[in-house]
């Protein structure tokens, strides 16, 4: 098959992009865009370090990120497996990208930036949930904010489809497997909907 290996070759097939998608990008959060991220409770969170790319999702019980200002972005980490991935990229590359999903609607809305780590107490202790609070939190400082074309949401049918994982594995079926029994299995998936409410972040 033909590899596409010059940006030549890629514009050709795709052309100019569209006036609107170039116009709908802010370098700051604009009060509708702030609106919107203030109501989104979850988002995909992407790095690139050393080791290569990873992406994260990420939830909260209330909004996933907190706006601070214009430019700033701040994300609790919640304990979690202590893989550690994305925190890792954060501190040896910075780059980030941030994609807010809201359950209802095909708008979603992505921010390009820069972060960095803080385990500053005070801030930590601003994110507390009874008595947890995050190890540390994600400050992203705001490149880029716009708007992403609902096609894919609507092709997919993502918020009205219903439930389709009928016969697909569960995440401890494919721990077991990966493992040769020794984590995971059906007891695990069984167990980890209570093990995993809020009151353990």
């Amino acid at each position: 098959m033909r590899r596409l290996d010059t940006l030549d070759a890629l514009h050709a097939l795709y052309g100019a992009p569209a006036p609107a998608a170039l116009g709908k990008v802010a370098t700051r959060l604009t009060p509708l865009y702030r609106q919107w991220i203030e109501g989104a409770r979850f988002a995909v969170l992407s790095t690139v370090g050393p080791e290569g790319v990873h992406g994260s999702p990420r939830g909260d019980d209330g909004p996933v990120v907190r706006v601070t200002d214009e430019q700033t972005l701040m994300m609790p980490d919640w304990w979690g497996n202590n893989r550690l991935d994305c925190l890792r990229d954060i501190v040896q590359d910075g780059r980030v990208a941030l994609l807010f999903l809201v359950p209802g609607t095909n708008t979603t809305v992505r921010v390009n930036g820069r972060a960095f780590l803080t385990d500053d107490a005070d801030l930590r202790h601003s994110f507390a949930k009874g008595d947890r609070q995050p190890a540390t939190v994600i400050v992203i400082e705001l490149a880029a904010v716009y708007t992403q074309c609902a096609k894919a949401l609507m092709r997919s049918a993502l918020w009205t489809c219903g439930d389709i994982s009928a016969g697909l594995p569960k995440s401890g079926e494919i721990m077991a497997d990966m493992t040769n029994g020794a984590y995971g299995g059906k007891d695990y998936d069984r167990t980890y909907p209570e093990y995993a409410k809020p009151k353990m972040w």
